[in-house]
């Protein structure tokens, strides 16, 4: 059996790249989705496709309307969604998967530090699993494999 897996949450380091490399480890046999990880390539999208914007809110909503759409496809394709949030970057888009992983009735896993609890508790109760480290959540995935 092979799960696919989509990894929300900040892009701005390579979270994705080792949770890829531990879950190889463990031989877990897992394929990953994930949003744009290409900050330029995800601001700019929308006028990548349908041409230059008005102005910035005009850019920023075209942008939008494609990358809701990738990962709504993504999304809807994987069996199992992890939502990553981290105590360095505002999580916005983090919680817009999470919420929307949860509103589709995918199983979903959050990653938060200790120091999340109160901020993330009511996503947190919503979701079905909730952990701290990448590890623990690919042990949860892995016990599905017992």
């Amino acid at each position: 059996m092979n799960l696919t897996v989509y990894l929300a949450g900040q892009i701005h380091d390579n979270w994705r790249e080792e949770l890829t490399k531990k879950a190889v480890e463990k031989n877990l046999s897992l394929t990953f989705v994930a949003p744009q990880t290409n900050h330029d390539r995800s601001d700019n999208i929308g006028e990548d496709i349908l041409g230059k914007q008005p102005g910035n809110i005009y850019k920023d909503d075209a942008a939008s309307d494609i990358n809701n759409f990738r990962t709504q496809v993504l999304m809807q394709k994987s069996d199992i969604v992890i939502a990553l949030f981290g105590e360095k970057y505002k999580q916005w888009n983090t919680a817009m998967d999470a919420s929307t992983a949860i509103a589709l009735n995918k199983p979903t896993i959050l990653i938060r530090p200790e120091s999340l609890i109160h901020p993330l508790k009511e996503l947190s109760n919503k979701a079905n699993v909730t952990v701290e480290t990448v590890d623990q959540a690919l042990d949860v995935i892995g016990y599905i494999f017992e």
